[in-house]
């Protein structure tokens, strides 16, 4: 066969180096080049990270067996020879940045892996990387330059699990200035100067944060792929809100880093909350950055240790499995009742009728009301079944405000119910028995009596004990709490106005450790009405105006640009099927009942939204079982589209 020159650019021989001519065959295969790029620039090094990337093509040539032919390089194309590894800037939840290595060949999901690989990060599959907003600068900011962490001395290992030396990877213990970088990434950070907060972007509407979700990268395509360099900058966030396994003798990093991503929503307003909940997130920031100064961090315990608790962890639950019949039947028996007079509102468009009063009876997994106690001998005038429906609280302890709002499935979407109680015990009773409701459980289930207690203690540190911070130490009177709050309350009150009801809130947590303290926090922030939602502005298949759709980790939502309004729901245990079609960028989705929806996409690729609702869906399918695998070709298969098969 025919010789012809094929030139490469060597990256190790530097900028200005001329490329390196070969001459080949159409049927010499991808390591034969290599082969002879090594030889012809006698540079003696490891080079076993080093592949080529053909330029044009966008594409890495990592098949070596391959011959030129078969992948169709001629004497045209533009072929670099450099390493899959390099340095890349990583923006943390915590605001901090590392330096280090990692893959640019690889799908960004299995770079995210290896990311998380290195910090002791469990369960990688839930975070992702995106393009970093710019922060407002000024003028004088020009000179400060920002504290980077390196990491780029990491040997890199492919085991799935690193191994840990006082509970951390055994990298990080090799110096005292690696043992630092391990406690920025597993201790929470201080609160923040109100400077730095006001500095920070900050989304002033639904389109704008439909703009930051327009920045995640591809997870099926690489870096290079995706227009990322060596030593550019991008941010690791989570990015699917279904946190599974959480154990904080296992994962100090990925709390610590969780807890920093939900700190900056709330402080960011990223995420509505009230205002009582706020000064509730005030007072366990500052707990959490007090206790955080004097307790010393934990540590994991031995190993051998674990194995046992993991060992008798999974006989439990085997044993769970075995007994449930029995105890079912037995359950069934004795199941207490729950009864009383509840109000009931259904929000209907253009309707102004209040609440109405009705005797309510729990009955296994549904609900069921008449008009009065005396009439409950006969037909209910409706019966509501718990089973699959989303239950959420809207509660204000002050003004003695104690609703349930339930979102029922229903065909063409989600009916809204909002059942009002009178005083925090009847809302504890109900709240916890529809909580258990929609998981098809009934009230003779063992964890009812500890729902109630935790809903009662919930309710218990959202009420400001009138006078109590008389007895506050006076040092507590110094805090910044400018520095707990959002900027919205900054303008609304002085500072002196918000520290007796911050330090109100913190009566009620003071006494929790610094973990529970942090669970507590991030358990408040998933309750949140607006959790979890990443939007994205769509244009609906016959609609002539762009409205939003907002994913949640088991719902669509769309919404009402003009008003703001949640006009239908969607849950995703009642979708068939969904599909893109690539050639017009349009998802079509097929819901149970014969709801048909399909939209473009206006402020992201349609492959970010495809990739969202195939990931969620993903999310749902990690079992105990099968924890320690990663499903790789499941989370393509789902996420990938055409493109990745």
């Amino acid at each position: 066969m025919a010789a012809w020159d094929l030139s490469v650019t060597v990256e190790d021989l530097g900028p200005d180096a001329p490329p390196v001519t070969l001459s080949v065959a159409s049927d010499l295969h991808v390591g034969g080049v290599i082969l002879k790029l090594v030889e012809k620039t006698q540079i003696k090094r490891d080079w076993s990270d080093h592949a080529l990337w053909w330029e044009q093509k966008q594409l890495w040539l990592l098949r070596t067996a391959w011959t030129l032919e078969k992948y169709g390089i001629h004497a045209d194309a533009r072929l670099l020879f450099m390493p899959q590894h390099k340095p890349l800037k990583l923006g943390l939840p915590n605001g901090k940045t590392l330096r280090l290595l990692v893959c640019f060949s690889n799908p960004v999901f299995q770079t995210v892996m290896g990311i998380c690989r290195q910090l002791n990060i469990r369960h990688p599959e839930e975070l992702s990387l995106l393009r970093p907003v710019e922060e407002k600068k000024k003028k004088k900011d020009k000179d400060s330059t920002e504290e980077i962490y390196n990491l780029t001395e990491v040997p890199l290992s492919s085991a799935s699990r690193p191994s840990l030396y006082n509970g951390m990877p055994a990298h990080f213990a090799d110096s005292a200035q690696m043992e630092a970088i391990y406690k920025m990434l597993s201790v929470t950070q201080p609160p923040p100067a109100p400077e730095v907060i006001a500095k920070q972007y900050r989304a002033a509407s639904v389109v704008d944060k439909a703009h930051i979700h327009g920045r995640w990268l591809d997870s099926s395509r690489c870096l290079m792929q995706q227009g990322i360099q060596e030593n550019d900058r991008v941010w690791l966030r989570f990015k699917y809100f279904s946190f599974y396994d959480i154990e904080p003798k296992y994962d100090a990093v990925r709390l610590s880093q969780l807890y920093e991503q939900a700190r900056w929503a709330i402080l960011l307003e990223d995420i509505d909350c009230t205002e009582e909940e706020m000064m509730l997130f005030g007072a366990l920031q500052y707990h959490v950055s007090k206790v955080s100064q004097s307790e010393p961090q934990m540590l994991s315990s031995s190993a051998a240790m674990d194995d046992l608790e993991s060992a008798l962890q999974s006989l439990e639950v085997k044993m769970d499995g075995e007994s449930s019949s029995a105890s079912e039947m037995l359950e069934t028996m004795t199941a207490p009742e729950l009864n009383d007079y509840l109000k009931i509102f259904r929000p209907k468009r253009l309707t102004l009728k209040g609440y109405k009063q009705y005797w309510f009876k729990f009955q296994d997994t549904s609900i069921c009301y008449f008009k009065s106690k005396e009439e409950s001998i006969g037909e209910p005038i409706q019966q509501i079944n718990l089973k699959g429906c989303e239950v959420a609280p809207d509660v204000n302890v002050a003004a003695q405000k104690f609703l349930i709002r339930l979102l029922i499935p229903a065909p063409e979407g989600m009916n809204e119910v909002y059942l009002r109680c009178e005083n925090e015990q009847q809302y504890a009773q109900w709240m916890a028995a529809c909580r258990l409701g929609s998981k098809g459980k009934s009230l003779a289930d063992s964890s009812y009596q500890s729902e109630i207690e935790s809903i009662g203690s919930f309710l218990a540190m959202q009420k400001t004990s009138s006078g109590s911070h008389g007895n506050a130490p006076a040092s507590d009177e110094s805090i910044n709490t400018h520095s707990l709050v959002s900027p919205r309350y900054h303008k609304k009150y002085k500072a002196k106005q918000l520290t007796p009801r911050i330090l109100d809130a913190y009566q009620n947590v003071a006494q929790l450790s610094l973990t529970d303290a942090v669970m507590r926090f991030l358990q408040i922030w998933q309750a949140l009405p607006d959790f979890g939602l990443s939007y994205f502005v769509v244009r609906f298949k016959g609609s002539r105006k762009d409205e939003v759709l907002g994913i949640a980790p088991n719902r669509l939502i769309r919404i009402d640009l003009g008003v703001g309004d949640v006009v239908k729901t969607w849950r995703y245990n009642n979708m068939k099927q969904w599909n893109v079609n690539w050639d017009i960028r349009q998802m079509a989705i097929e819901f149970e009942g014969n709801v048909n929806i399909a939209f473009s996409c206006v402020t992201a690729d349609c492959k970010i939204v495809h990739e969202f609702i195939g990931g969620y869906i993903f999310m749902s399918t990690r079992s105990r079982e099968k924890s320690d695998t990663l499903n790789e070709e499941l989370f393509h298969k789902l996420t990938g589209g055409h493109e990745a098969l």
